[in-house]
């Protein structure tokens, strides 16, 4: 049964990664407006909100961004694992979400990469995070690429 979702999601509180190190991330992100959190490791993070597919409520991630012309692009990778992330997951049940990038905040509306796109998009994020092709090389399933359209 799908979840019954809030007229507006995104204005309850989200609940952080279930992961402490990527709850403390989004935390400190948030109330630094990225200030702390946006770089990270060499990459820039930003921070995705998405509706719990199960819950209806919001859920809140930190994520390695690249941008492609005037979209933001993730890899839902999941550090190779052989499941799709949670919020990949949400966002194929509910398409729209919020992203922070730095002291920004942007409605956007999700979708994963066409096979074509992929191959453009995948050299992108692998250029962005080096470790993205690590990650594949971890799981027999393919690691989407996510285009986060920003919405009027």
């Amino acid at each position: 049964m799908p979840a019954v979702i809030a007229p507006d999601p995104f204005a309850i509180a989200p609940t952080d990664s279930r992961v402490n190190g990527i709850a403390d991330h989004a935390r400190q992100y948030a109330a630094t407006a990225g200030a702390e959190g946006h770089d990270w490791k060499g990459a820039e993070t930003l921070l995705l909100t998405t509706v719990g597919r199960r819950s209806g409520l919001p859920r809140r991630t930190v994520v390695i961004y690249g941008r492609h012309e005037d979209a933001y692009v993730v890899a839902a990778s999941n550090l190779g694992s052989d499941n799709h992330p949670d919020w990949y997951l949400n966002l194929q049940q509910h398409p729209t979400a919020l992203i922070q990038v730095r002291d920004q905040q942007f409605t956007v509306r999700a979708r994963t990469a066409t096979s074509e796109e992929h191959l453009l998009l995948w050299k992108l994020m692998t250029g962005v995070w080096p470790a993205y092709d690590t990650y594949q090389q971890s799981t027999q399933r393919p690691i989407p690429t996510v285009i986060l359209q920003l919405q009027p």
